[in-house]
């Protein structure tokens, strides 16, 4: 069975290690609502979301489990300011995603026109072979 598993990128940029396409990996996963995602993967990508990856925050509450790495795509989106908003915040705009399979993830991506890098969606399985919650 594959997981699909949102990455972001700040949370590979502050204290995120590199992987690989082939990798196993050890990384705490939390359940992730795929609705959340809608707007930077678009609807379709974002229903497959199962998880998402954590450094922060809940990650303690959970142990890491090992997982092989099968592909890795990198998402890109536009983000605006909403009309009408207070806050000030620029928000992912529906329907902008754009979806890069690389082999390597390090946490940044090379600039695309008109979008910004936004995180990583990953296909994983668990690794066979090593115990439960196992450090690769």
């Amino acid at each position: 069975m594959t997981l699909t598993i949102w990455v972001d990128d700040w949370q590979m940029q502050c204290c995120g290690q590199n992987f690989a396409v082939g990798d196993v990996v050890s990384w705490t996963l939390l359940e992730a609502d795929p609705e959340d995602y809608a707007d930077v993967v678009g609807e379709e990508r974002a229903d497959e979301i199962g998880f998402r990856e954590e450094h922060h925050g809940r990650a303690g509450e959970r142990a890491a489990i090992s997982l092989e790495v099968l592909s890795i795509d990198e998402v890109h989106c536009r983000y605006e300011e909403r009309a009408g908003a207070t806050d000030r915040m620029n928000l992912p705009v529906r329907g902008t995603a754009v979806l890069v399979p690389v082999d390597r993830a390090d946490g940044w991506a090379r600039p695309r026109p008109d979008v910004e890098f936004a995180g990583y969606l990953v296909t994983a399985r668990r690794a066979v072979g090593l115990p439960e919650g196992a450090v690769a």
